[in-house]
């Protein structure tokens, strides 16, 4: 009994599901086969669940099955299921299964249920193009791969494993419904190339950001998204911006989504929109900006070596803003400047306005400050300022224009930005003193930068104090960043006002009046022809006793015109400029040598002379008393 028991052992499980299971067959392998009248009356369905199979069994005579079910049982390999050629329907639920062979030759197969198993890697589906419904819920698979071929499968769980990635997805034009739930997914792409997808569930993942689910935005089927359990959820905008992200949904997390909901998703998607168009519209202003700051520096490098190298014209090499000298470590001979020349006029802030901008010159209003880059930026000084936006102005930076050009708009600058207190000079070519004295145009300062970068005036060791002395009446507070101190004023008068008072004292009237503005040749005019005479006074006293002008012409007289005003016996052209200094440096050295032979043949005479003057004067006092009645006579004649 016991044998004939082992031997052939029956399984029913309801009508027509009585099954043979016969250990002692020809073919050395187990076999399960029923009765014609069990094949009869259900030739398409075999159930066997829980027998605690370890192999799946032969199935002899069952041609025709096209459901077989081994859920729950302890099977490891999947074989002896080939000649199921009309098999639609296979499930392996909770089985020990590790790989996916066996299954190769199932052409017909619709449904594969292989969840809760310990299945590593998708493989051995390129035949199984019907595939319809897919599980592979539970396994230890970590990466979605080998499914491109599956162009009618309809629904995919893989639910359970250990992917971390959403990608792979190609190919599977066919799917509604993917389901990912409980796996260690942080990013999810390819989801928009899915035309089909209706359904995706990813709750219980690690996504922390709506970045990592942009794809999603793109598809125009997804109708259902779960995405609880996962820290993004946690966020208390999550809902509307998975609205926003999605705007066709009609439910998340398994929760309907009301027209309200939706509405205000669009209101937030709509100003994202707006928000990305500023943003784009920034960028390309930047990007912009950009090239007009290195236009600008272009075009202030190969000015600069024209005027360097004037014989070197055609040799000029192409610099770039990051590869110029501006871009150096500054020299700044024993100056503290703060902030860097980058942070001064390169760094915007988020009130900058441009208000010119082209290929080769930027201007731009940052808050208080007024940037201009390159020599064009000058015409943003001769547009029309309102009131409030002058006054706001405190700052005024240069970059990459020429000093001589800026000297014409200081006077305007006068009176456009009247809280104008701080300037800012860097790569503008400030070289030498009497440059420095044009910014006297100005109305007032505070402070003042003038960068050892493209400034090679820096570089002299006076041109601070020769600055603190001529600006005297601004009463700057700063230069470089560098306090001005009494000491500081102190030792300016000591080195140029010596210079200045013998400049003020020797210089001719009408010399004076050609290199004062208009305002100091009235009061000049006035002085020299008016209260100065009906008072008795000569113009010399006037000026030795400091009463024409005050301290301020000695200043006044280091001046520097501009183009615009030299007039009035000024040279306009360098040329006639450099005829007047040569004509006067002839003028110089010819009195020079004047004086020199006068005193050579004084040496020579001088012997001669002064024992003549000895001689004359021992004859003249040989008579004492008519000496003294001559000297006497002489002194009243000389009073009268």
């Amino acid at each position: 009994m016991k044998n004939a028991f082992l031997n052939k052992c029956v399984f029913v499980t309801g009508p027509g599901d009585a099954i043979t299971l016969s250990e002692n067959s020809p073919s050395g392998f187990p076999i399960a086969f029923r009765s014609c009248d069990d094949c009869a009356l259900s030739p398409e369905r075999i159930d066997l669940d829980r027998r605690c199979l370890e192999e799946c069994h032969l199935l002899e005579g069952m041609g025709r099955l096209r459901l077989l079910n081994f859920q729950h049982n302890l099977i490891t390999h999947i074989h002896n299921l080939s000649h199921l050629r009309h098999l639609a329907f296979l499930d392996l639920y909770d089985n020990h299964i590790s790989q996916m062979s066996g299954i190769s030759a199932l052409a017909s197969l619709r449904v594969l249920m292989l969840g809760k198993n310990r299945i590593q890697r998708t493989c051995s589906l390129d035949n199984l193009t019907k595939l319809d419904i897919l599980d592979l819920h539970g396994n230890q698979i970590s990466q979605i791969g080998n499914l491109s071929h599956l162009s009618e499968l309809r629904v995919l769980n893989l639910a359970g494993n250990c992917i971390s990635r959403v990608d792979n997805l190609q190919g599977l034009d066919s799917l509604t419904e993917l389901n990912l739930r409980r796996n260690c997914i942080s990013t999810v792409t390819e989801v928009d190339q899915l035309p089909c997808l209706q359904r995706l569930f990813l709750s219980c993942n690690s996504i922390t950001s709506f970045d990592e689910l942009a794809c999603l935005g793109e598809s125009c089927s997804l109708y259902e998204l779960t995405l609880d359990g996962n820290p993004v959820a946690l966020e208390t905008w999550y809902k509307q911006a998975a609205l926003r992200c999605v705007l066709q949904l009609r439910q998340l997390d398994m929760k309907r989504v009301t027209e309200e909901e939706r509405r205000m998703a669009c209101v937030m998607a709509r100003k994202e929109d707006e928000k990305k168009r500023e943003s784009h519209k920034q960028a390309m202003h930047k990007e912009k900006r950009r090239l007009a700051i290195r236009n600008a520096a272009l075009q202030w490098e190969g000015v600069r070596a024209c005027l360097e190298h004037p014989a070197q014209n055609g040799a000029k090499e192409e610099v770039s803003p990051e590869a110029s000298p501006a871009h150096s470590p500054a020299q700044t001979n024993g100056l503290a400047l703060e902030p860097s020349p980058d942070e001064l006029l390169e760094a915007g802030g988020a009130s900058l306005q441009s208000l010119s901008l082209s290929d080769s010159h930027l201007a731009e209003l940052d808050g208080e400050t007024l940037r201009l880059f390159g020599l064009g930026a000058l015409e943003a000084l001769e547009r029309g300022w309102g009131v409030q936006t002058a006054g706001a102005v405190t700052v005024i930076a240069f970059r990459y224009i020429h000093f001589d050009a800026i000297v014409p708009t200081l006077p305007r600058i006068r009176v456009k930005f009247p809280n104008l207190s701080h300037l800012i000079f860097l790569e503008t070519n400030v070289s030498r003193l009497p440059q420095l004295a044009a910014l006297a145009q100005v109305r007032r300062l505070d402070q003042l930068t003038i960068h050892p970068e493209g400034n090679p005036v820096v570089s002299l060791s006076l041109w601070r104090s020769f600055l603190i002395y001529r600006l005297h009446h601004f009463n700057l507070h700063k230069i470089n960043n560098l306090e001005v101190t009494m000491n500081d004023v102190i030792s300016a008068e000591r080195l140029f006002g010596t210079l200045g008072h013998i400049a003020a004292t020797e210089t001719p009237r009408c010399r004076l009046l050609v290199l004062l503005e208009e305002s100091r040749k009235r009061q000049l005019q006035f002085l020299l022809e008016g209260r100065g005479r009906r008072a008795g006074l000569s113009p010399e006293e006037l000026r030795d006793n400091g009463k024409l002008l005050g301290e301020g012409l000695s200043r006044a007289l280091f001046n520097y015109p501009s183009r615009d005003c030299c007039s009035e016996g000024a040279m306009e052209s360098s040329s006639e400029r450099r005829a007047v200094m040569e004509q006067y440096i002839q003028a110089q050295v010819q009195r020079a040598s004047d004086t020199n032979l006068k005193g050579e043949s004084l040496h020579k005479l001088w012997p001669s002379m002064f024992m003549e003057m000895v001689r004359d004067y021992v004859l003249e006092m040989r008579d004492r008393p008519t000496f003294r009645q001559a000297c006497l006579n002489r002194l009243s004649t000389q009073g009268k």
